[in-house]
């Protein structure tokens, strides 16, 4: 282990899972909060990745937002970049910054824009254009091999993206280079811009495809942490990539717009948004 490393906390013995609950709910109740902020936000794809990100963040990986930048991190990219706001209120409750930063979302010169923005501690590289999240995981993959280092890559990406070629030649390139150390994670909402994902190009039968590619296939409820925290912390099968498929609901949490195309962007006023907060309230309380 070289000087520079810093040795990193077990995320693993983190909060007791009743409390991760309750980071969920926090992490909910900021989503809100920014797309009630002067630019709105993508409120549906960003609350359905809310049990993604924090069972990645409070159970999986080694992360440490004292010393974001340790070369033994591991590393998450967020393809689907329009789920930044999801990711900067998981940073916030992991301690990476304030809540006070999240105030600045949407404002001009503030650090916090629409896709995820380097600027921010934890935040690895700016992403949203579709289908690239996976191929830029395997030069992160790659050069962990180099390092000759145990760092995983993790790549959350988007159900609509998975129409894009360039995430299926990656794809075939993880598997050839026998990447073991590289987890996608799929947002199965089911719903992208133009419709659901049915309509607009069938990605079923979805796990049969990536075992074709060669990858190791985990099928979970998305919203489950007990059911991601045993996928995301499996131990590598050698020589081979995995990807976890998490269905979702898409602005789950939000009855008004649950499943719901409209919920890809919203803007809220402030009777929406109290209104927001209240169905939060309620589902933490039942």
């Amino acid at each position: 282990m070289s000087s520079s490393t810093v040795a990193l906390p077990d995320t693993t013995s983190g909060p007791e899972l009743a409390d991760l609950g309750e980071v969920t709910a926090r992490i909910r109740e900021h989503v809100v909060n920014m797309c009630a902020g002067p630019e709105g936000g993508h409120v549906g794809g960003s609350m359905s990745l809310v049990e993604i990100l924090a069972t990645l963040y409070f159970r999986v990986m080694l992360v440490d937002p004292q010393f974001p930048a340790s070369p033994d991190r591991d590393v998450l990219l967020l393809s689907k970049g329009h789920g930044g706001i999801g990711l900067y209120a998981t940073l916030c409750e992991a301690g990476f910054f304030p809540a006070s930063v999240l105030a600045d979302y949407g404002l001009q010169g503030g650090a916090l824009m629409a896709h995820p923005n380097t600027e921010l501690p934890g935040v690895e590289m700016p992403t949203g254009s579709l289908g690239h999240g996976l191929a830029l995981g395997i030069g992160y993959a790659l050069a962990t091999r180099l390092d000759e280092s145990d760092r995983r890559t993790f790549v959350v990406m988007g159900d609509g993206e998975l129409q894009e070629g360039s995430v299926w030649e990656a794809a075939s390139v993880a598997a050839s280079q026998k990447l073991d150390n590289l987890i996608a994670v799929i947002d199965r909402n089911g719903l992208q811009i133009t419709g659901g994902t049915h309509e607009v190009n069938d990605l079923e039968p979805l796990g049969d495809r990536w075992r074709a590619f060669g990858w190791r296939v985990f099928e979970v409820d998305g919203h489950d942490v007990d059911q991601l925290t045993d996928a995301l912390s499996a131990q590598p099968e050698e020589g081979r990539p995995t990807v976890v498929i998490a269905r979702t609901v898409k602005g789950k949490g939000l009855p008004m717009v649950e499943n719901q195309t409209r919920s890809h962007y919203a803007k809220l006023g402030d009777r929406q948004r109290r209104l927001a907060l209240a169905a939060l309230e309620k589902g933490r309380r039942s």
